[in-house]
């Protein structure tokens, strides 16, 4: 495409160009693709990610070490690590297909399927994806209104003892995060919210040294290293239940390092030289070794301080109630970091639905048409009617469901099992293999093969703990009157 029809393509998309660019060199405010520049850097990317792998998973991971012992427990831990990393790179490198430099973007996790693997398992990808998007949005929309219940218990309990039952109705705080998310939803695109991310990033170091510091403390006050080898004992649990719940527990760390989701999209925002590739590996290297020491040190100390009874969610399970000013500064940045969390995994979901509705309905206003409203200070905000209703019964729906099912352990393991097969091995190592043209049979292609059959069992293993879970929550639950 010549430089002139990608300024035109730029207009029609809504893109604003400063009135000096006539004047001046069109590269200095457009990349190779005809799109503004990119800005995104190492520490952006590092803090995309970061926010998006710890959530609310890294407040299960004392359970999960819980259920799998001091040997099986760090070794999960660690060959989940490496194999989210490992996979990482293997999908930045098919951002581009082709070169590394000069190839096509693909600007969406799909898209980079589509290029490389074809129709089909583009759609099947699509499918998995979004639906793990959405289901992602649920989780946090759940662990968001349990750390409010927290914080009211929390104050409850400082009033009346330990001992009083202190209930509280999660429904009206999703209500509360679902309409903050509504708000936050209007903001347009991926690239509009860095700020967002970094302040979901301190929040998540703010929550995850708060919750090792106080294992730390309790392990300390115990004087003894709580826990075994082989995780919870028979007798705590039977038999079948140690089964299904050690497999449970693979689907919560799996959870807690999904983001393969959103890897493509957060690397389109980087800026080049040097390649977007160089610079997405150095950044999950950052970010996964980062999150790794966190989910050693929290999972580990959990499991030290509480043994077989660590909770399902470390500060909201009331392992902790003292200092109890110390639990509720932790539950409210995990509240704040969840808030942006959701943004960074719905964000994809949107551009992919208003950019089918605008190439389905080119001729539509209300799709296509933005409605500038003047800020004070600031550039005009482009309001649009499709984007403005679409968003905000999108988070009415995962509101809805997260009240329908709010079983946080059970939805992380059915989320972490769902997503991490598919979409953080399976697709990135076919992409590889075609995009590298790495022959059948080879050592290599067998050594990757043999990787993403292992995950494959491990997934479905995770997958069938959580389903059970579920089915045992749903046995005892009514709708609307959930009580903690």
């Amino acid at each position: 495409m010549k430089m002139d029809e990608k300024i035109a393509s730029n207009y029609q998309q809504g893109f604003e160009v400063s009135g000096d660019f006539a004047s001046e060199d069109p590269s200095k405010f457009l990349d190779d693709d005809g799109r503004p520049k990119r800005t995104g850097t190492l520490v952006s990317a590092s803090a995309h990610i970061i926010t998006a792998v710890i959530g609310s998973g890294v407040l299960a991971l004392a359970w999960a070490t819980a259920q799998l012992g001091w040997v099986a427990g760090p070794t999960v831990l660690f060959l989940f690590s490496f194999v989210t990393y490992y996979c990482s790179c293997l999908l930045a490198s098919c951002y581009r297909t082709g070169d590394p430099v000069t190839g096509k973007r693909n600007y969406t996790y799909s898209e980079a399927v589509r290029a490389n693997l074809g129709g089909f398992k583009f759609k099947i990808c699509g499918f998995i994806q979004y639906f793990n998007l959405t289901g992602t949005t649920i989780g946090y929309t759940i662990a968001a209104s349990i750390s409010m219940m927290a914080i009211k218990r929390s104050s409850c309990f400082h009033e009346k003892g330990h001992d009083s039952s202190c209930g509280i109705n999660g429904t009206p705080f999703m209500v509360l995060f679902g309409a903050v998310e509504i708000l936050l939803s209007q903001i347009p695109n991926f690239h509009e919210i860095s700020w967002l991310s970094m302040v979901a990033a301190v929040m998540s170091f703010t929550y995850s040294a708060i919750g090792l510091g106080l294992g730390i403390a309790k392990f300390a006050d115990n004087g003894k290293i709580k826990g075994s080898l082989g995780g919870i004992s028979v007798g705590e649990v039977t038999q079948t239940q140690k089964i299904w719940r050690s497999f449970q527990a693979f689907g919560a760390i799996a959870f807690a390092y999904s983001y393969s989701t959103v890897l493509i999209e957060i690397q389109d925002t980087i800026k080049s030289p040097p390649t977007e590739q160089k610079t997405m590996k150095r950044a999950a290297l950052i970010s996964v070794i980062t999150t790794t020491i966190f989910y050693m040190l929290c999972g580990c100390f959990g499991y030290a301080a509480f043994g077989d009874h660590a909770p399902g969610n470390l500060l909201t399970g009331f392992g902790f109630y003292d200092p109890f000013w110390l639990v509720d500064i932790a539950n409210v940045a995990i509240i704040v970091h969840l808030v942006g969390a959701y943004q960074v995994f719905a964000q994809p979901l949107f551009a992919f639905v208003e950019k089918t509705a605008r190439e389905y309905f080119p001729e539509s206003e209300f799709i296509t048409k933005d409605i500038h409203i003047p800020i004070p200070g600031s550039k005009p905000y482009k309001l649009n009617l499709f984007r403005l209703i679409w968003r905000s019964m999108f988070v009415c729906m995962t509101t809805m469901v997260a009240m329908l099912m709010p079983f946080f352990e059970d939805v992380v393991g059915i989320l972490g099992a769902c997503g991490f097969w598919p979409l953080t091995v399976y697709f990135p190592i076919e992409m590889y293999i075609t995009q590298k043209k790495i022959p059948k049979w080879s050592s290599k292609w067998i050594a990757l093969q043999t990787l993403s059959v292992v995950c494959l069992t491990i997934s479905v293993c995770a997958a069938a703990g959580s389903i059970v879970g579920v089915i045992n929550d749903l046995k005892v639950y009514k709708p609307f009157k959930t009580m903690h």
